[in-house]
C-alpha cells in the first residue's frame, strides 16, 4: 500500500452488513488480502468470549453452566442451539453481548491508521451509525435459498437449522433499506470480488 491518505481528514469507515450465508466473510478475507484493514464481529466475539474472559461467566450466570464444556469453555455449537430455537434466548444473549463487542469495534476503529477501515456487523441497526462514526454500510445479500444451499454444503447444516438461522435474522428488504449500497452474492465469488473492485474504484478506495 501507499502511504496513508485520511479521507477526508479521517478514517472512512465502512460497514459489511449480511445474514447467515450471504458472503459477508468472503468479503472480509478478499479486503484482507488486498491489505484492507476490516474488524470483523464475529472475531471480536470469539476473542471477548475466549476462555477465562468476564463475558463468559457473564454468559453462565444468565444461561447456566450448561453453556460451558467441562473445561471452562464457551460451548458455542450449543449456545447456537439455544438461542436460535427460542428468540427470548437470543433477545438475551445480545443484550448481553453487543455493548462489549461494541465497544470494542470502537476502540479498534478508533486506533486505526488507515484511508478506510472496515467492519463486519451481522446484525446491523441504523443507531450503528452515529455509535460507531460509520459513514457507508454497504449490505451484502443473497436469496434465502441460496443461502440455505450454501449452509447445508458448505457448513454442513441441516436445511432446518439453516431456515432457522435465516429466520431470526432480518429480511433482505430491511438491510437494504439501511443501506448505502447493496452487493448481491447469488453467483460465484469472482463475481462477487468484481463488485468489491468496483466500490472501491468509485471511492478511491483502490490501490492505495
Amino acid at each position: 500500500m501507499s502511504q496513508v491518505t485520511h479521507y477526508r481528514g479521517e478514517v472512512k469507515r465502512i460497514a459489511l452488513a449480511g445474514g447467515i450465508g450471504a458472503g459477508k466473510s468472503t468479503v472480509v478475507d478478499y479486503l484482507r488480502a488486498l491489505e484492507y484493514l476490516a474488524i470483523d464481529a464475529d472475531e471480536v466475539y470469539r476473542d471477548l468470549t475466549a476462555t477465562g474472559q468476564p463475558l463468559v461467566a457473564t454468559l453462565a450466570d444468565a444461561f447456566g453452566r450448561a453453556i460451558l464444556t467441562p473445561e471452562g469453555e464457551l460451548d458455542r455449537p450449543f449456545v447456537a442451539s439455544v438461542v436460535f430455537s427460542d428468540p427470548t434466548a437470543l433477545i438475551r444473549l445480545n443484550a448481553i453481548t453487543h455493548g462489549p463487542i461494541g465497544r470494542e469495534m470502537r476502540r479498534q476503529m478508533d486506533a486505526a491508521d488507515a484511508k478506510v477501515v472496515f467492519v463486519a456487523i451481522p446484525l446491523f441497526r441504523n443507531e450503528h451509525r452515529a455509535q460507531l462514526g460509520i459513514d457507508e454500510m454497504w449490505s451484502v445479500q443473497v436469496n434465502p435459498e441460496v443461502a440455505v444451499e450454501r449452509l447445508v454444503q458448505q457448513r454442513g447444516m441441516s436445511e432446518n437449522s439453516a431456515r432457522a438461522r435465516i429466520d431470526n435474522q432480518v429480511s433482505n428488504a430491511e438491510r437494504e433499506a439501511m443501506a448505502d449500497e447493496v452487493i448481491w452474492n447469488n453467483t460465484d465469488r469472482d463475481a462477487l470480488r468484481s463488485r468489491i473492485d468496483e466500490l472501491l474504484r468509485e471511492r478511491g478506495l483502490d490501490g492505495y
